[in-house]
């Protein structure tokens, strides 16, 4: 299993990434999502925000599920809770992205292997934010 959450590897990520999907991004500017989403954008990265019950959230289409991204992605980043993961993982490997990344406070472990077997890499329990403002910073 890969060292989930070294710093190199997470260094690595954000350098090489370009396309991120936001899974739950929400259209509240004072949730996390909302927040971390914007970061992102405001950094340069091409941000797909995903959330079915959204048409447009920062003036992005917001798209219903994976899926429906018209475009590779490179980095899921994924806001729900860690019961609800796998799925999410299962959708990312099969639009074929790269990494699959577990916000902060997010763990699920079989769903971690999952995308190692799969092929992606994994981080679990990080906030992108603060990693992208460390690697900038």
């Amino acid at each position: 299993m890969l060292t989930l959450n070294s710093m190199p590897m997470v260094d690595d990520i954000l350098r090489r990434s370009r396309s991120i999907a936001v899974v739950g991004f929400s259209p509240k500017a004072n949730r996390p999502s909302h927040m971390v989403g914007k970061y992102l954008m405001e950094a340069g990265y091409q941000v797909y925000p995903v959330n079915p019950g959204v048409s447009e959230i920062l003036g992005h289409v917001c798209y219903p599920d994976l899926a429906s991204i018209p475009d590779p992605i490179d980095v899921v980043d994924i806001f729900r809770r860690s019961e609800e993961v796998s799925p999410i993982v299962e959708a990312a490997i099969d639009i074929a992205a790269k990494v699959v990344w577990m916000q902060q406070g997010i763990i699920n472990e079989a769903a971690a292997v999952l995308a190692e077997k799969a092929g992606l890499r994994v981080v679990m329990d990080r906030c992108i934010k603060i990693d992208h403002m460390h690697l900038a910073g």
